[in-house]
Formats: C-alpha cells, structure tokens, sequence
C-alpha cells in the first residue's frame, strides 16, 4: 500500500476520515471530560470497538462492519433474552438477543 499526500485544506478529498472524526466527536469525546492522554486513549479505544463491531451502519443496510460471533443473526426474536452492553461508562449502548 502506498500512501498519498493531499494538498493543505481539502478535508473532501479525505471524506471518510472526516467523518470518522466527527462521528467520534459528536457520540464520545463531546460527553466526556478527559484527564490525560490515558483517559482519552481508552475512550477512543473503547469507541473504535462499538463503532466496528457493535453500530449499526446505514451505508450497510444497517449492518455491523465487523460481525461479533457471540451475537448470532439466526436467534428467535421471540424468545431470547434482550441483553445490553455498555462502553465508555454507559454512553455507548448496543443492544443483542443472546444466541441459545
């Protein structure tokens, strides 16, 4: 892979990222109030997990970047239990029927 350098000032060549940046901002670090680089570290660790593997994205049918094997697709809507799970102190929320 070969990286390429783009011109100063032109955030839509980069479209993604800027968007990757603002989705961490306005859901995460805008609610938080960091003490160090620690802190901020393991917050944006914690985002990057529910964001790849937790979130829903409209871009993919509402579907998970990452598929999380614990999670199965195939469970009955009916009787399985409704659980959450819960990042960065209960700010991130996703919720999952466990699989049988």
């Amino acid at each position: 892979m070969e990286s390429i350098r783009l011109p100063a000032r032109s955030p839509n060549l980069n479209a993604f990222a800027e968007r990757f940046v603002r989705s961490i901002k306005a859901e995460c670090l805008d609610h938080l109030i960091l003490v160090g680089e620690g802190s901020l570290r393991r917050a944006v660790e914690e985002f990057c997990i529910h964001y790849h593997q937790e979130r829903n994205h409209q871009g993919l049918e509402n579907k998970l970047i990452e598929a999380d094997f614990g999670v199965s697709e195939s469970v009955d809507r009916c009787t399985a239990q409704l659980r959450c799970r819960e990042r960065v102190g209960g700010l991130l929320r996703y919720y999952h029927r466990e699989a049988a």
